[in-house]
């Protein structure tokens, strides 16, 4: 009885298929026997009938004997790495190519559990967009053979099989179920293979759900009699209609699926009895032109509903799927489902892509290589792919706009998808390199790069990348001299990725300022010692130069930005406030500065006559706090009391320190004040703050700018008649955009 049923077993394996395909078929099966036997997999299930389950799988969707073959001997490597490199010495590359490629969707799996821990918890929402994307490169990785992936499917629905069969319901069970609710199944629709994703549903939703499974089972077997009586009696009065019309068609009954009725009882809020597929039957005919034709007899013999009725003919859907459905009230009062389509259309309906690669390899019937490439076609649709999981998505129109972004800014020929050697899927530009790999990783990975393992074999870090090899780079040591980028790499041959070639600049921009850096500041240092200023305070310097740090004077100097002769005249400014008389008072007209001779209306307490000076280094202006320092031969030298010039002199020589105040006599003199101005650079800048010092009738003598990394320096000069007026102008000016600060100087 056993040998019985093994060998009804490999009469199934072997179906469809010519003698010579049989028969290396049957090696394959010959080849894993010993290999397979009495060994177990990680379900537990014996690993022989798992291979047979999964090869029987493929034989029920017609595949190809390679797809069979595969089905065979993908886990040979699992069991027994020695017997696997056989594989391609046996069976050819193109099986051997077949097997890898499962074994990396494997892998893929793998990584997807270790980085989603799907089924144990997780988020839905961020559960199902990280299922949507990994089944979206999984498909585009594969998507030069999609046997692979049909291969895939058969084996997930084999582990099911087993689970169900041994009433199983652990936590490998249930994350099998969750996992294939996410992605399988949604795979399975978009190839088409029908027959799979049903049953992929329910046996999922037999584990997730296992009262309301049992409960629409139930349903469904007290209602089979009568459901059986009626299919008999209407599809007889059918065929006999259609028979008077001269249409030959196949007309039976429809296989039920319980989690698409559960879908439907939920998604429309109705009781069993009232859905329209429980009771329902499919007609198969010769022509499109007889598809109408059943339809218009339907419409003759019952009630249709015309909301319900879909033309799948006229409007295909996006995975290629062709059919008419409607929906009529027949005699008893209650819908019948039925569905219409030609012979072409159903095996299309019922094998997808497994249909394809049939025809392709057979040259079936009315169904050219240029139909095939057609129909495979929609594959490279993905926008579609969100609508099979976005149930799980809890903000769908946030998640649509950031599908949308990734379809805009990148075309699927554009992308290729590689695995780390811990099979982590990585998606890069088509004609990526290891160095564009290292750098997408991090960037600190790519600047120790120096060599790289594809597949396990060295190659040159020129080479181009394929969808699916395992990438491993080889690095130098953290620390090393050697460490860095080489400018070659900066050539379309080394990095295909604009962001890599970002990352490569970036380094040796670094670099550069590094130098330039160095440089700049030697340059300061020794006009330092040529200037016996040695012990300067350089944060002091800068912001003196207008400058928010020593760093940014360096870098301006060593780009030849900043003029060394412009520190000297600082440097000699710093030590001798007093010494060039700026501003002589004399009486001048109304509103006359008194850099021209205007009176400043400084009074020397106790003593008329003095000749007084505004010191070059403060620039006071009523009604600062000030203060007197006696020069020798040059009158007196007026300070803000705050002025750090001052404080040095008075510490020097404290017997010249004179109290002096502000007078009425300079009312009609404005005065020299100098405002710095911090603002993120942009074009009109100074245009707007000039407009405010008109507006404010200030007239500025004097304007520096500096620019650098994004943001300006101004230093103006401008004359006032207080400090009232300098106040609300400042106030105004950093109302303006982009400006940072405002303050005197």
């Amino acid at each position: 009885m056993v040998s019985l049923t093994a060998a009804s077993s490999e009469l199934q394996l072997v179906e469809g298929l010519s003698v010579a395909d049989g028969e290396r078929l049957m090696q394959a099966l010959e080849f894993v026997r010993p290999i397979f036997e009495n060994h177990r997999i990680f379900t537990e299930q014996n690993a022989l009938q798992f291979a047979m389950g999964v090869a029987s799988t493929l034989a029920m969707l017609n595949t190809d004997v390679d797809t069979r073959i595969t089905g065979l001997l993908f886990e040979v490597s699992e069991v027994d790495p020695v017997a696997a490199e056989e594989i391609e010495k046996r069976f050819g590359s193109e099986i051997s190519g077949l097997v890898n490629g499962v074994r990396r969707l494997m892998r893929l799996r793998e990584a997807t559990l270790t980085q989603h821990d799907i089924g144990f918890g997780k988020d839905e929402a961020e559960r199902a967009a990280s299922q949507m994307e990994t089944l979206r490169k999984m498909v585009l990785a594969m998507a030069h053979d999609m046997r692979v992936v049909l291969v895939r499917l058969a084996s997930r629905i084999t582990s099911l099989r087993y689970f169900a069969d041994c009433k199983r319901d652990d936590g490998i069970a249930q994350q099998f179920a969750s996992e294939t609710m996410d992605l399988y199944a949604p795979l399975a629709n978009r190839l088409g293979v029908w027959q799979l994703k049903w049953e992929l549903e329910d046996l999922s939703f037999r584990f997730l759900e296992p009262e309301t499974y049992k409960r629409i089972a139930k349903m469904l077997e007290e209602r089979r009699v009568e459901r059986e009586s009626f299919v008999v009696s209407a599809i007889a009065r059918l065929k006999s209609e259609l028979s008077a019309v001269g249409v030959e068609a196949e007309v039976t009954g429809r296989p039920k699926h319980i989690y698409s009725i559960w879908k439907k009882m939920k998604g429309k809020a109705v009781d069993f009895d009232e859905l329209y597929d429980v009771r329902a039957f499919r007609v198969v005919v010769d022509d499109i032109k007889d598809c109408y034709t059943v339809l218009g007899t339907l419409n003759h013999l019952w009630v249709p509903i015309p909301e319900e009725f879909d033309d799948y003919i006229s409007r295909p859907k996006a995975n290629g799927y062709k059919s008419l459905h409607t929906v009529v009230i027949v005699d008893d009062g209650r819908p019948l489902e039925v569905q219409i389509r030609t012979r072409e259309m159903h095996q299309f309906s019922e094998y997808g892509v497994a249909a394809h690669w049939r025809y392709k390899e057979t040259g079936g019937s009315n169904f050219s290589a240029q139909e095939y490439d057609e129909k495979i076609a929609w594959l490279r649709e993905l926008l579609s792919w969100r609508s099979d999981v976005a149930d799980l998505v809890v903000d769908q129109e946030q998640q649509q706009r950031e599908w949308v972004e990734k379809i805009k800014a990148a075309s699927i020929d554009d992308r290729i998808y590689v695995l780390t050697p811990q099979a982590r899927v990585i998606e890069l530009p088509a004609g990526a390199t290891p160095v564009d790999f290292a750098y997408h990783l991090h960037s600190d990975l790519g600047h120790r790069c120096r060599g790289a393992r594809v597949d396990n074999v060295m190659v040159p870090l020129n080479t181009v990348l394929k969808n699916g090899q395992t990438v491993e780079i080889i690095t130098l040591k953290m620390g090393s001299t050697l460490t860095g980028p080489s400018r070659d790499w900066l050539n379309p041959e080394y990095s295909a990725s604009h962001r890599t070639r970002t990352k490569i600049r970036a380094w040796f921009n670094a670099i550069d300022q590094e130098e330039t850096l160095a440089n700049g500041r030697t340059q300061v240092e020794k006009t330092l010692q040529r200037e016996g200023k040695t012990a300067v305070n350089l944060e002091a310097l800068a912001r003196q130069l207008g400058f928010a740090q020593p760093e940014e004077l360096f870098l301006a100097v060593g780009k030849e930005m900043f003029s060394l002769r412009q520190i000297e005249l600082a440097l000699r400014d710093e030590s001798e406030p007093e010494p060039e008389p700026e501003f002589h008072l004399t009486n001048k007209s109304r509103a006359s500065s008194v850099t021209q001779g205007a009176k400043s209306g400084v009074l020397v307490v106790g003593t008329d006559g003095l000749m007084t000076q505004l010191a070059r280094c403060c620039k006071p202006a009523p009604p600062d706090d000030i203060i007197g320092f006696v020069t020798r031969g040059k009158g007196v030298s007026i300070h803000r009391l705050s002025c750090k010039n001052f404080s040095e002199l008075r510490n020097k020589a404290p017997e010249r320190i004179i109290q002096t105040t502000w007078g009425d006599g300079g009312r009609d003199s404005v005065y020299p004040v100098d405002i710095f101005v911090l603002a993120q650079d942009r074009q009109g800048l100074l245009r707007d703050i000039s407009e405010i010092f008109s507006r404010e009738k200030i007239n500025v003598i004097s304007v520096k700018t500096h620019s650098a990394k994004g943001q300006a320096r101004m230093s103006f000069t401008a004359e006032i008649n207080g400090t009232s007026q300098l106040q609300k102008a400042m106030l105004v000016i950093g109302d303006v955009g982009g400006v940072l600060e405002v303050h005197r100087a």
